[in-house]
């Protein structure tokens, strides 16, 4: 399934064919943060201007229809959080839990997770009015934040054959080169069926290119999605890293992108 890009009172973004509720995987445009931050940066605690990040953030609540925001202290775990409208925050306010999920079936709450090459997930359940925002590092991915997330949409009522995904733009398996402390970890959790997701070694002994979109994919699939209910984006943030944040390319001189879900709005 192709992403389709839009833009919205400036801002651009991506959003998924089969997802029906309000959502988007944001760009770095449309902002006004400047320098490295430049210019759609929604990261809070990098070093920009906290006036430009309060701007970028209302310019992205006007894009979605945002009206309260829920995000978390993101750790590179599988924590996987449920929210409701007491957890939405202002900018700059105390964070008191960490999570690199959140979950909800409050309707007009909008959840995010924030990345720069990690893996984004969204969830919904149109049936029940249920979503979820996952943040997939490579920690994340092979502790199956995936699989967690779908076990708690699943405690709120959900029914894994009636959940939709969308894994957005991250380091494709172009880019995602690692040691073999990572596919020893993506082998861990698929067994035989990792060896997919992996290449290498190649001319250069212990190192390999590791696809976390693919591994992210076969664990919905294992917790029970269908895989005509999840798409992928093709982007790799660390090629198009004019486009979108990447940490990798940056070497960390850089912002954050956020994948946002509107729990129970229609687009």
């Amino acid at each position: 399934m192709d992403f389709i890009e839009k833009c919205s009172e400036g801002v651009a973004f991506l959003t998924a064919p089969n997802i029906p509720f309000v959502h988007g995987f944001t760009t770095r445009r449309g902002g006004v943060s400047r320098g490295i931050f430049a210019s759609l940066n929604l990261g809070e605690n990098l070093g920009d201007e906290p006036e430009a990040v309060r701007e970028n953030y209302r310019r992205l609540r006007a894009a979605l229809g945002i009206r309260k925001l829920c995000f978390t202290k993101q750790v590179h775990g599988n924590t996987v959080r449920y929210v409701t409208s007491a957890d939405a925050r202002e900018l700059y306010g105390p964070l008191p839990y960490e999570a690199d999920g959140i979950v909800t079936d409050r309707p007009g709450l909008a959840l995010v997770a924030f990345t720069a090459d990690c893996i984004p997930i969204l969830l919904c359940d149109p049936a029940r009015g249920v979503s979820a925002a996952l943040h997939a590092g490579w920690r994340g991915t092979v502790a199956d934040i995936a699989g967690a997330g779908v076990k708690a949409m699943a405690g709120l009522g959900s029914r894994p054959g009636d959940i939709l995904a969308a894994i957005g733009p991250g380091i494709s398996r172009c880019c995602f080169e690692t040691g073999p402390e990572v596919p020893e970890a993506v082998m861990a959790v698929l067994g035989r069926e990792g060896r997919e997701y992996i290449d290498g070694p190649g001319r250069e002994e212990n190192k390999f290119f590791v696809d976390l979109k693919g591994v992210n994919r076969a664990l919905l699939i294992r917790a029970g999605l269908s895989p005509e209910n999840i798409a992928v984006s093709e982007a790799c943030t660390v090629c198009e890293s004019e486009k979108f944040w990447s940490h990798r390319a940056t070497g960390g001189r850089r912002g954050s992108q956020g994948a946002v879900i509107v729990n129970g709005e229609g687009l």
